[in-house]
């Protein structure tokens, strides 16, 4: 820096023929200042992330669980109460206003866009606020039901390895059990505001829950990590334990859960609406816009969206017809549906194959790997069936992270219900989305950071992590694992569901379409299952938005990825381009697009400078 001040002062006047000490002083003194007060702003910001996010975790015991904070594994998150709602709400505003203090211009370029997102967080946050959520606190698809029910199995994130680890869950169910009655008092509201849920998910929400009132407590899955006691618990800690899970569920759990269930049949199914949309509920069309905008991180009218989607939809149809051509198949494209989802040779003769199938693709897909990625996960990730309890309603394949402290692997959850729901011409594409390079790779990666505040590393947004899982499919074309036509009708077929998703969730809830007719339209446009195409749109109706989020994700990805392309030619790298997109965490769509432009011209400036 010293040497750089010289040579500027030497060339400014003539007679002056060096930088006299006063004036290096004054510009090494500048210098310290500003060195200050970056590290001041950076030091200050990285406190304030730090001590929100252990606020955050305190409120939301539940997702400390999950993210391997395991400070709170004996309470639960009753987002329902007057008290809880409020905290949440000081906690965003009181650590928008202290963000709103610290200089964005002084932070380093790594924690400006940290701070831009931040930001995003807490204002999306605060408008979640203006509409009435938890008046529906349950649905078949997800809900804290469902979560417990995992958790309660031993297979998940919560930790049954010491005495310790069991009376915590104890105290968590009992908090649950409470949460029951709040849930039902929060329903009855929701009845007398008419923010209710449709007859047909309510229906739908029964069974799962018959599924738990067991007589025989073996038979509980609530029960299976008594049937797991680590090695080093005493007899007398097995038998006192075992004595309070039996007393706990069917004393208190099961008889909790047969009373919300009468409450579902007997009070709240009477209530429920007729509408399958949200545009049928108070305010609906502006709610939905809001969740549209949450789950996407854009601001694109619901209306654009569906024309998104028609375009879409006849573009894949297009190319769909074109491997039926390749093929020889005899018959239009229907009949190429009718053939795909009904002849015996594509589908697997037990459950089995069909994981070992998986396991297979996952060997074929990693070997692929490092000519597309510098940055890849260290966690490994096993494939398994979805639960029996549960893969009714479940979707047809879903990813859970690892474990943060790497005890755990990631899961690829596949469901082996319906066999015919899962072809053996969608392997293919739906590894790649669900496992490596897609969810498996964003998420754990994420988990992985260092150097990034923790909010970020467990924070995440729809549009960004089905975006790159959509994105990780498309890049099974230049893998070439999509050189057999039928794998690769079946990447389409999963490309039109994602863009039949964004005509029919705003189909539904916007323009007043029917489950009906949504069941209808996906099945004139895509081969898939009827049993799944019935499960993927109630899924729809229980969660607006959140399936508009992969395609939009999707296409504003490869749009980044072409701009860079353009821009940099032949100095455009695949794998540095990657590193880019999945090494920030998630991002809402703005900022990312916000990094790839200020990394692309840096590209530039580099090349540039190097000739």
């Amino acid at each position: 820096m010293k040497k750089a001040v010289l040579a500027i002062c030497i060339g400014l006047t003539l007679g002056v023929s060096a930088c006299s000490p006063s004036v290096q002083q004054e510009t090494a003194v500048k210098a310290d200042t500003k060195a200050a007060l970056i590290e001041s702003q950076e030091q200050v910001y990285l406190q304030l992330v730090d001590d929100y996010f252990k606020d955050y975790l305190k409120l939301n015991p539940l997702e400390a669980t999950f993210v391997g904070i395991h400070d709170y594994d004996d309470k639960f998150t009753n987002e329902l109460t007057e008290d809880y709602l409020k905290q949440r709400h000081e906690l965003n505003t009181q650590y928008l206003a202290k963000l709103k203090k610290i200089d964005r211009q002084a932070l380093p370029a790594q924690l400006q866009l940290s701070y831009d997102v931040f930001m995003y967080d807490r204002n999306m946050a605060l408008a979640e606020e203006a509409f009435p959520h938890y008046f529906m606190p349950v649905d078949q698809f997800s809900s804290d039901i469902i979560t417990m029910v995992q958790l309660g199995s031993g297979d998940s994130a919560q930790p049954f390895n010491t005495v310790q680890d069991y009376e915590n869950w104890q105290a968590r169910i009992k908090d649950f059990i409470l949460w029951l009655d709040d849930a039902k008092t929060r329903m009855n509201e929701g009845i007398e505001s008419q923010v209710v849920l449709p007859r047909v998910l309510v229906e739908r929400m029964i069974p799962q829950l018959q599924a738990q009132l067991v007589e025989d407590v073996t038979k509980s899955v609530f029960y299976q990590p008594i049937t797991h006691f680590p090695t080093d618990f005493t007899q007398d800690e097995k038998q006192q334990l075992t004595t309070q899970y039996r007393a706990l569920i069917l004393e208190q759990l099961v008889p909790a859960l047969s009373d919300f269930k009468t409450y579902l049949e007997t009070r709240y199914l009477p209530a429920a609406r007729g509408s399958d949309g949200w545009w049928g509920l108070p305010n609906g069309k502006l709610w939905y816009q809001q969740l549209a905008n949450e789950h996407t991180t854009t601001t694109i009218p619901v209306d654009k969206i569906h024309d998104m989607g028609l375009k879409e939809v006849a573009r894949i149809r297009a190319e769909m017809d074109n491997v039926r051509e390749q093929v020889g198949f005899k018959g239009d494209l229907a009949a190429f549906f009718t053939s795909l989802s009904s002849e015996p040779e594509y589908f697997f003769e037990d459950k089995a194959a069909l994981i070992e199938a998986y396991m297979q693709l996952k060997d074929k897909i990693n070997a692929k790997l490092p000519s597309y990625f510098n940055v890849m996960p260290k966690a490994d990730y096993v494939v398994k069936p979805v639960e029996s309890f549960r893969e009714q309603s479940a979707a047809g394949a879903s990813y859970e992270a690892p474990a943060v402290d790497g005890s755990r692997p990631g899961v690829f959850y596949i469901n082996t219900y319906n066999l015919k729901a899962q072809p053996k011409w969608g392997t293919t594409t739906l590894s790649l989305h669900e496992a490596a390079p897609g969810h498996h790779f964003q998420i754990a990666i994420k988990q992985e950071l260092t150097g990034v505040p923790e909010f970020q590393r467990f924070g995440g947004y729809n549009a960004f992590e089905e975006g790159w899982a959509l994105y990780a499919e498309y890049l099974g074309i230049e893998m070439g694992l999509f050189n057999d036509p039928y794998q690769y009708f079946g990447k389409l077929s999963d490309e039109m569901l994602r863009a039949m998703r964004l005509v029919v969730d705003t189909g539904l809830h916007a323009k007043g379409w029917s489950r009906e007719q949504a069941i209808q339209y996906m099945k004139d446009n895509s081969p898939m299952a009827e049993s799944d195409i019935i499960a993927e749109v109630e899924r729809y109706m229980a969660i607006p938005g959140q399936a508009l989020s992969y395609k939009v994700g999707q296409l504003k990805i490869l749009a980044l990825r072409e701009e860079a392309e353009a821009q940099l030619g032949e100095h455009f790298d695949l794998r540095a381009f990657h590193d880019q997109v999945i090494t920030s965490g998630a991002l809402p769509m703005e900022v990312l697009t916000l990094k790839i432009h200020n990394w692309t011209k840096d590209q530039l400036k580099q090349h540039q400078a190097s000739h």
